[in-house]
């Protein structure tokens, strides 16, 4: 399982013209489900995504890497994304055969959601909504941007 975390000010995401889900100071998170993914994945990236100290400290602000989105309190706005498991290393199309099946990841992707509220607070996690076109906008504070991976993105010295 694969996330994309982002450090913002604000997120929105807009669905037929409509918006679905905002949050202020927090976390946009993007969400890609691979074919051999599990429950332990989602339970590791939770872990990350409440843990990772991405902010400042809220006593002395020039204190970086100091607070979780916990500590903050903050908000995290969800978006099921699954070009986040594309191949592009062969061509120039991207390959999404890494992607688990549409019906498998809702289910996965729902129960990804449900862990992360119980283990937060459930009023403040928002989601986009599942396979549709939305429109994601963010303010990204810093910027600060992180990819993680709850198996198989570690680089090596290789």
């Amino acid at each position: 399982m694969r996330a994309i975390i982002q450090r913002v000010t604000s997120a929105s995401v807009t669905v037929d013209n409509d918006v679905i889900s905002s949050i202020s100071r927090g976390l946009m998170v993007l969400v890609g489900i691979g074919t051999d993914d599990t429950s332990s994945d989602a339970s590791a990236l939770i872990n990350k995504i409440l843990n990772l100290r991405v902010f400042n400290d809220p006593v002395d602000p020039q204190k970086m890497w100091k607070a979780s989105v916990k500590d903050i309190d903050g908000e995290i706005l969800c978006v099921s994304q699954f070009t986040l498991l594309a191949n592009t290393t062969k061509g120039n199309k991207p390959d999404f055969h890494r992607a688990m099946s549409a019906e498998s990841s809702r289910d996965m992707y729902a129960a990804f959601l449900e862990k992360l509220r119980q283990a937060y607070k459930e009023d403040k996690v928002q989601d986009g909504k599942f396979g549709a076109m939305m429109n994601v906008s963010l303010t990204n504070e810093g910027p600060v941007t992180f990819t993680l991976d709850s198996r198989k993105f570690e680089y090596t010295d290789d």
